[in-house]
């Protein structure tokens, strides 16, 4: 909008101004064109005069074309006052006033411009007139011209500009010697110059309106054309500045602004390409320092844990080895309970190293995942039978009905170390159902195949979809629901009394999220009215 008003504004105040100087200037180019028309006319007749071709026939119709086009009339007397020669449409106007040119008998009012004025001066052949007013009575056809203007004069010629006040009419003499025995007068008539300009004036103020007009037009389909590109790159370079790159310009000339379109998808591609390598690197950096911080809390939780878990074996193992040494037990049986305490604690330290140094392999990814088809279902058979003598320990029974084979996708390795630290937990925290002391409406229970009375830890391995589900319940105390969001986390102990009763450290169930993280697959844990149920899960491979 901006660029119209501008547009229409400069082209009107153009017109304008080309309205004013034709006003000022036009007449003085007028007379001044006029004027040089003579002087060219001149200087053709003494070029003539000098070469003695002025009565050539060559020169007359060069002389008569010339004077044609410049609408100059041309009167040449010789020294016996006889025409010479002749260019005019009144003969006798010519040869009067040349004479009243060579004799002085125009009055001379320069300077005086108002016509009326010039109305004022007293006619010769006005009745009573006796000349007194420096008019003659010869040559009365000249009584009615007077100079208003005298252009140029030399020895040569004179240019004077005659207004005759019968007719209001104004013309161009020149007159002058012409060689030695010559006179000379040309004349151009000036129209009513002033007639002419207003004229013009109004033409042009016509002219004008219509152009200022549609230029106003023109300027509004210039702003808008000029104008839609422009906004186009605005608000494309808004949405640069707010790293928005998705939009671009969609110009196909070659204009300036096309051009410039151009080079900005090509600036918006390369910034964007630019900023997302920022942004991978920042986040790739941003990774890394995550991960660093990350190692260096596992370090120092590890330190602190490995530290507050090794405190007691060694306080034991050192107050029992001090015990020997001072000879408190002095029969074979005390010997043999404070070796059989030493051994065990030490067993205790060695199991808890192992289990932080695989724990600390799997999560720092240096454990390797072999993947491959297995029969997991023989796999924990197979355990089980090894582990029997613990059941009978703890006075458990123990169900578990799976007899075919099922395959799954894993490594055989890595899961029997989940289902172990299950089923360790499991038979560390085995009891009788919390619901069975004389209670027999029951909510939601997991396996009914038991007495109330009694511990059961019941294995399942079942094939849902395409997934195998390996559950591992006991009975018992379910999990508070505080806990369960923490027994993932290293050396989280529930019961920590308990714990350390049985020689755990806590960092079974870390281990199992780590494995069951590499494989990629699902784990969990859910609490019954009767106990505890402890799952994960595997691709059944048919």
């Amino acid at each position: 909008m901006q660029f119209g008003i501008l547009f229409f504004l400069l082209m009107s105040g153009t017109i304008l101004l080309g309205y004013l100087i034709n006003g000022i200037f036009l007449e003085r180019y007028y007379v001044s064109v006029r004027t040089r028309n003579l002087v060219r006319v001149y200087g053709m007749l003494m070029n003539a005069e000098k070469r003695d071709l002025l009565d050539s026939d060559e020169f007359d119709n060069t002389l008569q074309e010339s004077l044609r086009r410049s609408n100059v009339s041309l009167l040449i007397l010789d020294s016996n006052t006889k025409t010479d020669k002749v260019w005019s449409a009144d003969e006798t106007v010519m040869i009067e006033r040349l004479y009243a040119n060579l004799f002085g008998r125009t009055p001379d009012l320069t300077g005086v411009d108002d016509p009326g004025q010039l109305k004022n001066i007293p006619d010769p052949s006005d009745a009573g007139n006796d000349g007194k007013n420096g008019y003659s009575d010869d040559y009365s056809i000249n009584s009615g011209y007077v100079i208003t203007r005298n252009l140029q004069e030399g020895r040569s010629y004179t240019i004077n500009e005659v207004l005759n006040r019968r007719t209001g009419t104004k013309s161009l003499e020149m007159w002058g010697p012409l060689g030695e025995s010559r006179f000379f007068l040309l004349r151009s008539p000036l129209e009513d110059i002033r007639t002419s300009a207003a004229a013009a004036n109004r033409f042009f103020g016509y002219i004008g309106f219509s152009l200022a007009v549609a230029g106003a037009f023109l300027a509004w389909w210039l702003s808008r054309e000029i104008m839609k590109p422009i906004r186009q790159l605005t608000d494309i370079s808004v949405r640069m500045k707010k790293l928005d790159f998705s939009a671009k310009y969609d110009g196909s000339g070659r204009a300036e602004l096309d051009i410039l379109g151009k080079n900005m998808n090509e600036m918006s591609k390369k910034l964007e390409l630019t900023i997302s390598a920022l942004r991978t690197a920042n986040n790739d950096l941003q990774r890394d320092l995550d991960r660093r911080n990350r190692e260096e809390e596992m370090r120092q939780d590890f330190l602190a844990n490995v530290t507050h878990e090794l405190k007691t074996p060694l306080a034991l193992i050192r107050g029992y080895a001090e015990g020997l040494q001072d000879g408190i037990a002095d029969d074979p049986d005390s010997r043999s309970y404070y070796l059989d305490t030493i051994v065990e604690e030490a067993d205790k330290m060695n199991m808890l190293v192992q289990k932080v140094l695989m724990l600390n392999q799997l999560e720092f990814g240096d454990e390797s995942v072999s993947m491959e088809s297995f029969d997991i279902a023989g796999l924990i058979r197979n355990y089980l039978e090894s582990a029997s003598i613990l059941v009978q320990q703890e006075n458990a029974r123990l169900l578990y009905q799976q007899k075919d084979a099922v395959f799954a996708w894993g490594d055989p390795f890595l899961i029997q170390e989940v289902f172990q630290n299950y089923f360790s937990n499991a038979l560390h925290h085995v009891a009788r159902p919390v619901s069975a002391a004389g209670s027999e409406d029951q909510g939601e229970v997991f396996s009914k195949d038991s007495d109330a009375d009694e511990k059961v830890i019941d294995i399942r391995c079942e094939v849902i979809g395409d997934k195998v589900r390996v559950t591992v319940f006991n009975t018992g105390k379910p999990i508070p629901e505080k806990s369960l969001a923490h027994i993932w986390e290293k050396f989280y102990k529930v019961d920590k009394a308990r714990t350390r009763a049985y020689g755990g450290s806590g960092v079974g169930l870390s281990i199992v999220k780590a494995i069951m993280d590499l494989h990629h697959r699902g784990y969990g844990v859910e609490n019954y009215d009767n106990g505890v149920a402890f799952w994960f899960e595997l691709d059944h491979s048919g």
